[in-house]
């Protein structure tokens, strides 16, 4: 079963801010990601669901990951059902992410008080996911869906709403500046981050640097 609640999931979010988004077959390439992320400052995780077999994958990470890197809060991106949703609770996940509003998925996670964050592109889709029981929506893709202009048009009539913006978030300072100024929770990060040469290469010395350049921005603008 999950190792945090969905009240410290959302909290560890918040707290964390830039949540990377990953996947690889191979699982010790997927725990040196986080493992140097983590060394970097950043203790949430995103595992997509996107490869053949990545639920035997997501297994033997987490496995390792509750034993070695017990602060990390580990959850799957991805999830297209509830049955898919199901399996990944069961090997253990703290959150589930999908790309669209399933409501068979929020059955399935508040059934078990697990953390769920879909995607919305709309005010009307976010309000039904937090009807849904959803404590943080994600918008995607974020820059199509209209960028920090529309998360900060969102947050006037709605400021209760928490927003996680993935696709079109860069890790330069501009940019996470003009998307945390619009009042965003968090936000997700991929390729821009975990890029395809740091992982041919084997460099996550990089990823590391990376990570930690990403803390210090942060926590500049948030001060």
């Amino acid at each position: 079963m999950a190792r945090f609640s969905r009240i410290q999931t959302a909290i560890a979010m918040q707290q964390s801010g830039v949540i990377p988004v990953f996947y690889n077959a191979d699982p010790e390439i997927c725990f040196q990601i986080i493992h140097a992320c983590f060394k970097g400052g950043l203790n949430v995780f995103e595992f997509t669901n996107r490869g053949d077999f990545a639920h035997e994958v997501f297994s033997e990470l987490n496995k390792r990951v509750r034993k070695e890197l017990p602060e990390v809060v580990l959850g799957t991106g991805s999830v297209m059902d509830a049955g898919t949703a199901s399996i990944y609770i069961q090997l253990g996940t703290n959150f589930i992410v999908s790309p669209v509003i399933k409501e068979d998925i929020a059955i399935v996670c508040n059934r078990r008080k697990i953390s769920w964050s879909p995607g919305c592109g709309s005010v009307t889709e976010i309000s039904r996911a937090e009807e849904l029981g959803a404590e943080i929506v994600k918008i995607f893709p974020g820059t199509q869906v209209g960028g920090p202009e529309f998360v900060k048009a969102v947050k006037g009539p709605m400021p209760w709403t928490s927003i996680m913006p993935t696709g079109g978030v860069t890790p330069d300072e501009e940019n996470l500046k003009a998307w945390f100024d619009a009042g965003v929770t968090c936000v997700g990060m991929g390729s821009q981050l975990i890029s395809a040469d740091i992982i041919k290469q084997r460099n996550f010395g990089l990823l590391e640097d990376r990570a930690n350049h990403i803390s210090v921005i942060l926590k500049k603008i948030r001060s």
